[in-house]
């Protein structure tokens, strides 16, 4: 059999169940999957291949997953930062939001995402936002792997201006969007249970069962979301959810920061699974999940950056980096979050997190080719004992080299294959530029 792509001379973190690392290994992919993943034993004659790419003895691992963006806030990075999240939201995120997002805008503003995420190893990434139809055009365009969630919330949003639509806004997107292309699945995702009501949470859910599709929605954020909730509902966030039959394995909780020990018990025996996204909940003072006890239930814990208005990057490398110091020193304890666990959770602990680790998240023969090398000549990767702690403690997003999803190659030697990226930015700057006009007039003088 010809192989489509043999990619050679790589060191290998298959991120398989036993966490197999091939120190010179090779990967076989035909017709958009992998077929082999195996040692080089000397005197082997390799199968014969379309193209033949060469590692060059760099880390050849499967594509991270992240499992919690807003593409289009993109063009917030850096709007309002050292916030809380109410301030950070009401006053500055929502009213950006209801002036600017536009059909052209969340376009413009995804597709820049996109190439942010491509070129920093991040194969695929699950979105919740409005106007998602114009995210997921730009998506599809960028060859990205994507969940894709159109927003529900209780207020006017952008797309949505009477809120008594809003989950039949989401219906018809997950309608539009099913089956249009096998690496894109749409979803809906309501934004929280203080801005949702019992019913809008109970029509979204209903929606998405009826179609097959991920629940995503924030939740247990903040001390004062908590608060909120037991004093509305005389119950935690968490309990809420479950009374209204909204936790299964189809659900996704976004944040998750304040649960007790009941909280736990409740997610982990409803399989639903949670996205960690430890950046923004620092830079918002939102407070430090208990992954290690989450992990320890036998919860499906992924990694997500947030969207790049309280990030403000998307960078998966530094997202790793972040969750591995940040337990350690919460806790205490040096030997918390070691890499392996943190790799998986960036792999495939955040591709189950969505419904996808039968696919996606490891290097196994059968499973998409969604693979990406990391080029290892460089100063602050050299010398090289432990491939995983390199990937967690030394390696950064602009460290990737080759990007592939679906055996399709995206980045080559670091490079976009099919999108401009010198479009993609100018409108960008455009954008921000409008964006900026208005902040500049909204500034008392």
């Amino acid at each position: 059999m010809q192989l489509d792509t043999l990619i050679v001379n790589g060191i290998i973190v298959t991120v398989n169940p036993d966490f197999e690392i091939i120190g010179n290994g090779w990967v076989g992919i035909k017709d958009g999957q992998m077929v082999a993943v195996q040692p080089h034993r000397p005197g082997y004659l390799l199968p014969g291949a379309l193209e033949t790419v060469d590692a060059k003895g760099g880390i050849v691992m499967p594509g991270l997953v992240n499992t919690h963006t807003h593409l289009p806030m993109t063009l917030f990075r850096g709007l309002a930062d050292d916030l809380p999240l109410m301030t950070w939201l009401n006053d500055h995120i929502f009213p950006a939001e209801a002036t600017f997002i536009q059909p052209e805008s969340v376009y413009a503003g995804t597709l820049l995402a996109c190439t942010e995420l491509l070129l920093s190893g991040t194969t695929t990434c699950c979105d919740g936002y409005f106007y998602e139809h114009f995210s997921a055009q730009a998506v599809l365009l960028s060859g990205l792997r994507a969940v894709l969630g159109q927003g529900v919330i209780d207020f006017p949003a952008p797309g949505v201006p009477d809120p008594s639509e809003n989950t039949s806004v989401a219906r018809n997107f997950i309608q539009r969007w099913q089956n249009v292309d096998p690496l894109i699945q749409p979803s809906i995702f309501c934004h929280a249970p203080y801005t949702c009501s019992e019913k809008t949470l109970r029509e979204a859910k209903e929606i998405a069962r009826s179609t097959g599709s991920l629940y995503q929605i924030h939740v247990a954020e903040t001390r004062s979301e908590y608060e909120l909730i037991k004093e509305r509902h005389h119950m935690s966030p968490i309990a809420y959810l479950e009374s209204l039959n909204i936790l299964d394995s189809r659900t996704l909780l976004v944040h998750a920061i304040w649960l007790d020990d009941a909280d736990i018990d409740i997610v982990a025996r409803s399989g639903a699974a949670i996205s960690h996204a430890p950046e923004s909940a620092m830079k918002l003072g939102s407070g430090i999940a208990r992954i290690q006890d989450y992990i320890q239930a036998e919860i499906p814990v992924g990694l997500g950056t947030d969207g790049c208005a309280s990030n403000n990057n998307q960078d998966m490398f530094q997202e790793m980096d972040i969750t591995a110091k940040l337990h350690k020193v919460s806790t205490l304890n040096p030997q918390a979050m070691k890499s392996r666990t943190v790799i998986e959770m960036a792999t495939i602990a955040g591709a189950r997190a969505i419904g996808m680790d039968r696919t996606i998240g490891s290097l196994e023969p059968g499973k998409q080719a969604d693979i990406i090398i990391i080029d290892t000549q460089a100063p602050h990767l050299t010398p090289l004992y432990h491939p995983e702690s390199h990937i967690v403690y030394a390696a950064k997003g602009s460290d990737v080299r080759d990007v592939m999803i679906s055996g399709k190659w995206r980045v080559k030697n670091r490079g976009l294959v099919s999108l401009n990226l010198d479009e993609i930015l100018d409108q960008a700057r455009a954008e921000g530029k409008r964006i900026q006009q208005w902040r500049t007039h909204l500034e008392p003088t």
